[in-house]
């Protein structure tokens, strides 16, 4: 009997979504570092090819490619590039999603009178609320109709999407990216249960919170180590008392991947929260 726990991924092609981002290209590494052919797809084509070249440079086997995840015709073009570089493809990590200001109210709570110029709810942009959740939504279920068709029968194909702890309790202020997350857990289970029997398991990870670039403003106040009440909301109801750190996702999205360690586990969305979920607040 092998080891499960240690993940070797040799000849296997996986793609990743999103992969011109610090954390999808997190994961495009530790496929890579395990033996895997990675596909790293990104809309900005600069940055994946920034993260295929660290890889490459490493040892590892990569290449990038320009995809827009809401255009079917972009992502085709995506896939032809795949197959006919580095082959059939085994692991699809749909890694592209995100937020955007449009869709994201200033105040946690509505109130009779609002200082003036407050975004409430009411003046949500309402292409700002389609464009969140096109990109999480959409941004997930076509390149899954287009990878996972060449995927079905395959040995040990699998999808592993990316949720959030908006999927289980939505966040203030975010509506639209936390209704657009628990559509991606729904829809986890969803293909979990519709590919059942062509030999595809579909598993999601729900990330904590994390500091990255993109919240860094949003947590701390400008010295970047005192906590704004915001984040120190999350602090506090995050019972390991601390954020997360990226490299801290990639065991369970290895072990979703990987058929010798998971050929049982489908439809599941998994928390790495550091308790936030679990947690009641009392």
């Amino acid at each position: 009997m092998t080891n499960p726990f240690v993940h070797d991924f040799t000849d296997k092609v996986v793609v990743v979504t999103g992969a011109g981002g610090v954390l999808c290209s997190d994961f495009a590494k530790a496929f890579a570092k395990a033996g895997a052919k990675v596909a790293l797809l990104d809309l900005n084509e600069e940055a994946a090819q920034k993260y295929a070249d660290e890889i490459v440079a490493d040892g590892g086997v990569a290449k990038a490619y320009k995809c827009n995840v809401l255009e079917k015709d972009s992502i085709e073009a995506a896939k032809a590039g795949v197959v006919a570089d580095l082959g059939a493809v085994d692991v699809l990590v749909n890694g592209a999603g995100g937020n955007n200001p449009r869709a994201t109210t200033d105040n946690e709570f509505h109130e009779a009178d609002m200082p003036e110029g407050t975004k409430t709810f009411f003046d949500l942009d309402q292409s700002g609320v389609e464009f969140v959740f096109n990109l999480n939504f959409l941004g997930t279920l076509l390149p899954t109709q287009v990878f996972a068709k060449d995927m079905v029968g395959r040995e040990g194909a699998n999808i592993i999407n990316i949720s959030s702890m908006n999927a289980f309790t939505p966040l203030t202020k975010i509506p639209a990216y936390s209704g657009a997350k628990s559509a991606i857990s729904n829809f986890t289970q969803w293909l979990a249960v519709h590919f059942s029997k062509a030999g595809i398991r579909c598993n999601a990870i729900a990330p904590g919170f994390l500091v990255s670039n993109q919240n860094r403003d949003l947590l701390f106040e400008s010295d970047h180590e005192t906590l704004k009440p915001r984040g120190q909301k999350i602090i506090n109801n995050t019972p390991m008392g601390r954020f997360g750190e990226s490299e801290e996702l990639l065991g369970g999205l290895m072990f979703l991947a990987d058929e010798k360690a998971s050929s049982f586990v489908n439809g599941v969305v998994l928390p790495i929260d550091g308790g936030f979920s679990a947690y009641s607040g009392v």
